[in-house]
This record gives C-alpha cells, structure tokens and sequence, in this order.
C-alpha cells in the first residue's frame, strides 16, 4: 500500500476550489483505486493523504484531465506553495 501525502499553503480556497476538490475524491476512490482520502485545513495549511493499492493507480490518477486542469488551478489561484510525497507504507496498526 502506498500514501500521498499533499501539504499546501492556500491562498485562496474559493467554491470552484471546493467543488474540484470533492470531484477529485470522487474519481480517485470510484475510478483508481483509492482505497482512503482525507483532508483538513488549519489556517492556511492544508495536508491531504489518501491510501492507494499501486503506484500505477496514484501515476493514472495524476495524469486524469480533470486532475491536470485542478493543479494548473491550484498554481495560478489557490495555493501559495505545495509538496507531495509517495511512501510505501511498511506497516500499519489498528485499535478498535
């Protein structure tokens, strides 16, 4: 299992960027496989992570139009800045 780990500084979260965004979980979890994606912002920090079974699924989901158009959005109007990391998750523990 793999996770992609999406931190941003917003500048300007408005209703296209809320729209987007849930159409953007949408697709991941219905059409690649994503297995889970949550997000929270504090401020105007956002961290996202969303569990995937392949990286072949995060690499097609990247490349979706709908994806391409909404990190061209988010460099010209929502974020100041943004990383994302890919790890492989080695382990996972659970409680209740």
């Amino acid at each position: 299992m793999f996770v992609v780990i999406f931190r941003a500084v917003a500048k300007n979260l408005d209703s296209e960027y809320s729209q987007t965004a849930s159409k953007l979980r949408e697709l991941a979890m219905t059409e690649f496989n994503c297995i889970d994606f949550k997000a929270i912002t504090e401020g105007t920090d956002e961290i996202a992570l969303s569990y995937w079974e392949s990286l072949d699924d995060i690499k097609r989901w990247k490349a979706h139009p709908t994806h391409i158009k909404a990190q061209q959005l988010g460099r010209e109007r929502w974020y100041e800045s943004y990383s994302v990391q890919i790890a492989e998750v080695d382990r996972e523990y659970k409680f209740g």
